[in-house]
């Protein structure tokens, strides 16, 4: 068996991982998770001892956005991370090409469920607004900046209650205005983030050639991806 070590984190305060954990190379892991047999349990509860620490780690690193959060709900947390995490790298194996070891490929996914866990809890009790205007802005500034922001500010208004869907509207005000975090708006939306990430491009697709047509902004140079 091929043993190597690797530090998933360091530097946490009071949760500090400092012990490098031992892992085997990238191809037995991906062996021994698809044994059905006893191999596969032990592999499996290994993994998610490994995913775990990874989610530990985030969620303590993002423990700011959920202030009320008690050490134990920060575990819970990290736990139902660790689930979900779990599920994704074991339905993801067959994409593992070793490029990195195992644990790290293993570790992104244990720190994105986790930043995934403490946006839906930070969320958990705020309402999601999907509003329909882009309400104006004080600039603030030198009157003839000040003339020039509020022209654009106003052609970029108009270009969102006129060259958007409602649909399209909806949720780029919800993403970029509001900054509603884009898994959650999934979510409540009943929705993927992959869906949201298409409307939110066709909406800066359609924003981009209005502010062209008005003036606002310069053509693409001939030849230019777009």
């Amino acid at each position: 068996m091929l043993i190597v070590s690797d530090d998933l984190a360091q530097g946490i305060g009071s949760s500090v991982v400092s012990d490098s954990v031992v892992v085997a190379a990238g191809e037995e892991w991906v062996a021994d998770l698809n044994d059905p047999g006893p191999a596969g349990h032990e592999a499996q509860a290994k993994l998610h001892h490994l995913i775990l620490r990874a989610t530990r780690h985030q969620v303590w690193r993002l423990r700011d956005q959920v202030v009320a959060a008690s050490a134990g709900e920060l575990e819970d947390l990290a736990q139902q991370a660790a689930s979900d995490a779990m599920v994704a790298v074991l339905g993801k194996l067959e994409t593992f090409e070793g490029r990195s070891k195992f644990s790290t490929w293993v570790f992104k996914f244990g720190v994105f469920h986790a930043g995934v866990a403490v946006r839906r809890q930070a969320w958990r009790y705020r309402e999601v607004t999907l509003p329909d205007t882009l309400d104006p802005v004080d600039l603030g500034a030198a009157p003839e900046a000040h003339a020039q922001g509020s022209d654009l500010a106003r052609a970029v208004r108009r270009a969102i209650a006129e060259d958007l869907t409602p649909h399209q509207r909806k949720i780029a005000l919800a993403l970029l205005v509001e900054e509603v975090p884009i898994d959650v708006l999934a979510e409540r939306l009943d929705t993927n983030r992959n869906a949201l990430y298409k409307t939110l491009h066709d909406a800066r697709r359609r924003l981009r050639e209005s502010l062209m047509a008005s003036g606002h902004l310069d053509q693409p140079a001939q030849g230019s991806a777009s």
